[in-house]
């Protein structure tokens, strides 16, 4: 091998190795720039909108919070009123996921800068948050104080009837929230008081059907 074919290999390598890093460099700044470019913003705008609430998802959790207070009000006089053990479970179990469902909207509402509705405006003869009067299946103080005054086979009877009013007013809320919310959580928890409520009402439809 002569020393020209050596030298003419040397320079094809080199200029094969110089196109073979130019190359890459634009191939890895065109990655970044796409990666930047579209991944980057992506994920920005996700993140915003998964925090994103609107004036409905305010509402519905001032106005449910407020609900939700009147059911415990309610569900805590079966204890020593009601004469069925099925009732007193129902109750418990109202009391418990109701109460869960009114710690987390207080947080939102918090994290938001909002107001939470105060304890003691919750039925629908006080004035309380704007538009609280008369709200959906919400109970007046003349039916908490009928509820409060009965007792056994009555206190069931009231309390059924009551309740799965109570609950309807609810769902219906709820519905507008699943509509009209942006704010994916409280469209979630909706969803769920949609589902857990409707299948209430039928269990105390069959309970005052005596069934």
């Amino acid at each position: 091998m002569t020393t020209r074919t050596l030298t003419r290999r040397a320079a094809l390598l080199a200029v094969a190795l110089t196109a073979s890093l130019t190359l890459a460099a634009c191939g890895g700044s065109d990655d970044g720039a796409a990666r930047k470019e579209h991944g980057g913003p992506a994920r920005t705008t996700a993140s915003a909108t998964a925090g994103a609430h609107n004036a409905q998802d305010v509402s519905f959790a001032q106005g449910m919070i407020s609900h939700h207070r009147q059911a415990l009000e309610m569900a805590k006089l079966a204890d020593g009123r009601a004469s069925s053990p099925r009732v007193k479970d129902l109750a418990a179990r109202i009391e418990k996921a109701q109460d869960l469902e009114i710690r987390t909207m207080t947080g939102w509402l918090t994290a938001w800068g909002e107001e939470v509705p105060k304890a003691g405006t919750d039925h629908s003869g006080h004035a309380g948050m704007s538009g609280m009067a008369g709200m959906n299946g919400m109970m007046s103080d003349d039916d908490m104080a009928a509820l409060k005054k009965a007792g056994g086979a009555d206190f069931d009877r009231r309390f059924l009837s009551l309740m799965a009013e109570h609950h309807r007013g609810a769902v219906e809320m709820a519905g507008t929230e699943k509509a009209e919310g942006a704010y994916g959580p409280a469209r979630t928890m909706a969803g769920d008081i949609v589902r857990s409520q409707n299948a209430e009402i039928k269990e105390m439809e069959r309970l005052l059907g005596g069934s």
